[in-house]
């Protein structure tokens, strides 16, 4: 009998070891998942508040242009003395040209502003009918400004030279036996046309400049 008792009192105790390691493991199980359901509390408002990174190509602001952009730009009335400015223009060096400038120290210079103005006017043309303008972020209407107020002095300029050339048909110079003219009659007309565009000329990259302050200071 006292055996059999004390087998039954260590089975008892084996039984309640048993029970305890299970409630141990069970209470570190659920301590297991209580934590990770706390952390996973906890990420989720740090993940909210991740913004995904801005889009650099959106960032920038808009280029500033009132003119159309493309073919339109040629139904504008800038759009048509830029293109009367490229036809005067090209007329004025071309008819200088073919005098062979006689005087140089006076139409070297309205060579030069004529053919760098030309070739200016066809860039500033050419970025507006190919639609560059919306590519490059730049205030356009300023530039539009800047660059018919600069070739306005300067056309200005060409042109009292050019007329102060053509006036000098009667003055005379020393040649090897007689007298000549400084210009002949053929350079004294081509000179009086290459003048007369020259002045047009000047007109309608005022009238472009007018146009441009209108639209930079509206």
């Amino acid at each position: 009998m006292g055996e059999s008792v004390m087998n039954m009192n260590v089975d008892i105790q084996k039984n309640e070891a048993q029970r305890k390691a299970v409630s141990k493991k069970e209470l570190c199980w659920r301590s297991v998942n209580q934590g990770d359901r706390i952390k996973s509390r906890e990420e989720k408002p740090l993940r909210a508040r991740v913004l995904p990174p801005p889009n650099p190509a959106v960032s920038f602001p808009a280029p500033r242009v009132t003119l159309p952009v493309g073919p339109d730009i040629l139904r504008t009335y800038s759009g048509a003395f830029v293109c009367l400015e490229i036809l005067f223009g090209g007329l004025v060096w071309i008819l200088v040209a073919s005098s062979n400038v006689p005087l140089p120290l006076l139409q070297g210079w309205v060579m030069f502003v004529s053919v760098t103005a030309f070739v200016f006017s066809l860039l500033f043309l050419g970025v507006f009918l190919s639609g560059m303008v919306t590519q490059i972020n730049a205030n356009w209407n300023f530039l539009d400004f800047a660059y018919h107020f600069t070739v306005f002095v300067f056309y200005f300029g060409a042109f009292l030279l050019e007329a102060a050339a053509t006036s000098l048909h009667d003055l005379h110079c020393n040649a090897t036996v007689a007298m000549q003219p400084l210009l002949n009659d053929d350079q004294y007309n081509i000179n009086v046309a290459a003048t007369i565009f020259a002045f047009v000329t000047t007109a309608c990259y005022g009238c472009s400049l007018g146009l441009a302050l209108r639209r930079w200071r509206p």
